[in-house]
């Protein structure tokens, strides 16, 4: 159950295949079928209503009105029950790194932030937060990956970044820092989805990216964008040469979005370009007054520097998102995937 009361290693050359579907009923249910677990969420309402974080729609590009103001603030606290039937003895869900713990309360995210956003007549912006609980452990990193000297420390930053916007064209958006990644449709932060608990491609995807990016707008319905980044997951360590990475979103009509997210670059040990990763994350969004479909599909690959005839890896997972707002605050969702 959902009580909605806030507004905001490496790839291994094996890869197992996992089958999940997650239902939500907003704010009641929220569950994962395949396993025949549910979850229950309470929400505190830390924050007012003005002081929302979306999860924002990849491509959109911010439009605030004099009316609604340039600052936004908020705090809230998420703490979660999750029942899994298998009971395991440790009550950890496997090696993800969201809504991890299971048959307890868990304390899963506490987060305070601020932000400014940026238009014509105020071109810098900011974001600042800081974040604590189960969820901000393992968001950063792999399992079994190197983390940087600090991880620890640093895994409490929500965001840390400045933006410019130039004026350039129409309007070229620049931020720099710790910035919410470009790749997938879901957010580390649990109320900003349709379902409590995360997909697998989301969880083995950066929620957040460390370096600087540049959004464009061609037009009203092509928005481009490019980014360099330190790595693939901020907080893992495997060598120090940045990566990079590109994005399109179109609007193929007042409902239908189309985007599209590239990234590239080295990381394992072994810097050579033949043992780069390339990622592709594809997402189709529908959004009507009452009913929202997105489909996901990720694939990605790269050669194994430290194993013998150095093999080919590939990853590969999608889902499909439906959302139907019933009446009211009630809402029923369903999340099938595979990975």
């Amino acid at each position: 159950m959902r009580t909605w009361l806030d507004d905001e290693p490496e790839m291994e050359p094996l890869l197992p295949l996992h089958n999940d579907i997650g239902l939500a009923v907003k704010p009641v249910l929220s569950a994962g079928m395949s396993r025949l677990w549910w979850a229950v969420l309470f929400w505190a309402w830390l924050a007012p209503v003005y002081a929302a974080e979306p999860s924002p729609t990849p491509g959109d590009t911010p439009t605030v009105t004099a009316e609604s103001g340039l600052w936004h603030y908020g705090a809230y606290l998420d703490v979660g029950y999750v029942v899994n039937f298998n009971f395991p003895e440790n009550h950890l869900w496997r090696n993800r790194g969201t809504a991890v713990r299971h048959n307890e309360f868990a304390p899963n995210m506490a987060l305070v932030y601020v932000r400014k956003d940026v238009n014509e007549s105020s071109r810098w912006g900011m974001e600042l937060g800081v974040q604590g609980g189960y969820d901000s452990e393992r968001f950063a990193f792999l399992q079994g990956e190197r983390e940087v000297s600090g991880a620890d420390t640093l895994r409490h930053i929500h965001r840390a970044n400045v933006s410019y916007l130039a004026p350039v064209g129409r309007g070229l958006t620049i931020t720099a820092g710790l910035f919410n990644s470009l790749i997938g449709y879901e957010s580390l932060y649990a109320k900003d989805n349709v379902n409590y608990t995360r997909s697998w491609i989301a969880d083995n995807t950066p929620y957040m990216m460390f370096g600087i990016n540049a959004k464009y707008p061609v037009n009203d319905r092509l928005t481009v964008a490019a980014f360099v980044i330190n790595r693939y997951l901020h907080l893992a360590y495997t060598n120090d040469q940045p990566s990079y990475g590109g994005q399109w979103s179109y609007k193929a009509s007042p409902h239908l979005t189309l985007t599209q997210t590239m990234y590239g670059g080295p990381d394992q040990t072994n810097t050579a370009f033949e043992f780069w990763r390339f990622y592709a994350n594809h997402i189709v969004e529908w959004k009507g007054d009452r009913l929202t479909l997105a489909a996901s599909y990720d694939i990605g690959t790269e050669n194994i520097a430290d194993r013998p005839g150095n093999p080919r890896a590939f990853v590969m997972g999608g889902n499909v998102v439906a959302r139907w707002q019933v009446t009211g605050p009630w809402a029923v969702a369903v999340r099938p995937e595979f990975y």
